[in-house]
């Protein structure tokens, strides 16, 4: 009981002033939460403001088309979180009248909703004594007990979550389950925390042990993928593109694209043409420059992306059907977005 006292007491001095913390709305926490997914909340925020400008209820939300939802997510990543809130958003209003679940076990039957965000949304707006334990608990349990268990193990997963269970304050879950985010994100921090002002210092075992730079201990990650991506930026004569929609269960499914040509290794001009995928795509002359001299590497969890920008001006193609103008309406991925950006200006 101590340890969740101390912890709130600072947070009732430190707790950061966050839109969706002036209400116990389930639609504005879940929303919050799901942006806030892989994403720091300076970057988040200006998200969640737009999203609830757009779509100030779950109805509203439910009603956009997908389209609508992924350009205003563009820029977030890990888009099958959009797809996913859009998804859980229309199940809970049309098959539940827009309203969520009131207890972690049902929020975790919802699409997109894991043990984190089903913790969050029950006991900020619920009070059920559920911990959540995310990036910011693991740092801060893993250097106050000193456990040297993998976080992203999954005897990690199962030690972390039951030990933030016996630390919850069961008569304010949703307090401190904020506090102890807050206290990983501005106090407990990755790197540089601030252990000589912190109010656990005198019981934190990686203080005394000098073990704060060893600890949270993580499973080494697999290895990155390198891919070779040729973007094919189409211009014609009377200045109508190809764009696509990326189709699969791949990376960026559902943003548009140009024509893409992936390549074992980074090619030059005259492999470009020659190869198979090209000749087939354009039958009548081209003429074309390469946009971007140093490729540009875009890096995802999981893989890097090596890429370039081909300009390929023809007089027209059948395939071609977008006017240049229209290009900056559709959902594309952030790598694409930059290069429009840059390409405008």
């Amino acid at each position: 009981m101590k340890f969740s006292n101390t912890l709130i007491y600072w947070y009732l001095q430190n707790d950061r002033d966050l839109p969706w913390r002036k209400t116990k709305n389930p639609y504005h926490v879940w929303l919050s939460e799901i942006i806030l997914q892989q994403t720091r909340v300076a970057q988040g925020l200006p998200y969640f403001l737009k999203f609830m400008e757009a779509f100030s209820t779950v109805f509203d939300l439910a009603k956009a088309e997908e389209n609508t939802v992924l350009k205003l997510w563009q820029g977030l990543g890990y888009y099958s979180r959009a797809r996913n809130l859009h998804f859980t958003a229309k199940f809970v209003a049309n098959e539940l009248n827009g309203t969520f679940p009131d207890n972690y076990k049902d929020l975790l039957k919802l699409k997109g909703i894991g043990d984190y965000t089903a913790s969050a949304i029950s006991s900020i707006c619920f009070n059920e004594a559920a911990a959540v334990v995310d990036g910011n608990v693991y740092r801060v349990l893993a250097r106050y007990f000193g456990i040297k268990t993998a976080i992203n193990s999954s005897k990690g997963v199962k030690e972390f979550k039951a030990l933030a269970q016996t630390l919850i304050d069961p008569k304010q879950p949703g307090t401190f389950n904020q506090a102890i985010m807050d206290f990983g994100a501005l106090h407990c921090k990755p790197q540089n925390p601030l252990c000589e002002t912190c109010p656990f210092a005198d019981s934190c075992v990686a203080f005394d042990k000098k073990l704060i730079k060893d600890l949270p201990v993580k499973e080494k990650k697999l290895k990155v993928k390198k891919r070779f991506f040729n973007y094919l930026v189409v211009i014609t004569d009377d200045n109508k593109t190809i764009l696509s929609e990326r189709k699969g269960k791949g990376i960026w499914q559902g943003l548009y694209q140009f024509p893409l040509l992936e390549t074992k290794n980074n090619i030059d001009e005259k492999e470009l043409v020659n190869h198979p995928e090209f000749i087939d795509l354009f039958k009548e002359e081209t003429t074309i420059s390469l946009f971007n001299q140093k490729e540009i590497i875009h890096k995802l969890s999981h893989q890097h992306l090596n890429t370039r920008f081909w300009i390929v001006k023809i007089k027209k193609h059948q395939e071609a059907k977008i006017e240049w103008k229209q290009v900056k309406e559709f959902p594309v991925p952030v790598l694409i977005a930059n290069f429009l950006k840059e390409n405008q200006s």
